[in-house]
Parts: structure tokens; C-alpha cells; sequence
């Protein structure tokens, strides 16, 4: 079915147009290309990099993968990443995706990812906005789907905090 991670972790990337020119890390598992030489996977690893912005992320992941709108998981973690690009938003079989270690400063940033249908699984700790107070309570009011929230399970009992603090702050507001 579907293969290994294409992984391009660790290749000094700053602009995702220079991704291009990397050949992905071979792992345990083989990678499997089709006739076209593009990547068998629903996976992509763009962690441990330079990256500031996600411009060019749909043509990265179309060059890459045989079928870019099945991508399920990535991995942008450990960047230079400030903002939640529309371009995430459009990802909409994202399960996974890992963001912790970037330069995320505006927590309502992460309100963008609600749109994501099967969006289960996030990492933002490492970021500014996990100094906010509200900090797990927004991500978790933003993306109900939730299941897992830096690496940690998200409990029903959080799950009632947060509408209770999504009520109380919307009627403040």
C-alpha cells in the first residue's frame, strides 16, 4: 500500500523550493516509487531544517509524492516557521502534523487548522504560544478531533475544560 516517510529531515533546507534538488534520506523501510519516480507515501519529513514559510509546499509535495492529496502526516518540526499558512489548510487528509520547535507566536493562528477534517494528532510545544495560559485549552477548543496534543493523550475531562473556557471567553468577548 503505502511506504516508508519521505524523509528530507537534516538537509538544510530554507526555502522549500530548494527541496527539489534533495534526494530523501533512505531509511529502514525501502522507498517505493512508481513509473513516474514519485514516492509511494502519505508521509513527508521536512523537520530539523530551516524553513520560514510554506510558499511552496503543494508543488514540494506534488513533486514528490505519487499522490500529494493523500498526505496524511507531516512533519515541519524544528524550523523557522511563525505563522499557520493557508497552504496547511488545504491538506485535508492531514491526520498528523508536527509544528513543536518552530517560532509560532499568535495562538489564534491555530484556530486556521479547524478546517481539517481528520486532523487528529499535533505538536506545537516549543513555540511561543505555549507560554499563553489558554495555550492547551484553544488548541483543543480549535480542533475538536483531537486525540493527541504534544505528544499526550487529550482526556475527555479536557475536553469539557475547553468548551467551558471557549463559552466563558466568547461571551467576554
Amino acid at each position: 500500500m503505502y511506504g516508508a516517510p519521505v524523509d528530507l529531515s537534516f538537509k538544510y533546507i530554507s526555502s522549500l523550493a530548494d527541496a527539489h534538488l534533495e534526494e530523501p534520506s533512505s531509511g529502514l523501510r525501502p522507498l517505493k516509487r512508481n513509473s513516474q519516480k514519485k514516492y509511494l507515501s502519505r508521509s513527508l519529513r521536512l523537520n530539523n531544517n530551516n524553513i520560514t514559510d510554506l510558499h511552496d509546499l503543494q508543488r514540494t509535495i506534488s513533486h514528490f509524492l505519487a499522490e500529494p492529496s493523500q498526505l496524511a502526516w507531516l512533519d515541519l518540526s524544528f524550523n523557522s516557521i511563525t505563522n499557520i499558512e493557508q497552504v496547511l489548510c488545504e491538506l485535508r487528509e492531514l491526520r498528523v502534523l508536527y509544528l513543536h520547535g518552530n517560532s509560532i507566536y499568535i495562538l489564534s493562528e491555530v484556530d486556521k487548522l479547524g478546517i481539517l477534517p481528520h486532523l487528529h494528532t499535533i505538536t506545537l510545544h516549543g513555540n511561543v504560544i505555549e507560554t499563553n495560559k489558554a495555550y492547551r485549552n484553544r488548541v483543543i477548543s480549535a480542533l475538536p478531533g483531537l486525540k493527541m496534543m504534544d505528544f499526550s493523550a487529550v482526556t475527555q475531562q479536557e475536553r469539557v475544560l475547553a468548551k467551558i473556557w471557549h463559552h466563558s471567553n466568547n461571551r467576554r468577548n
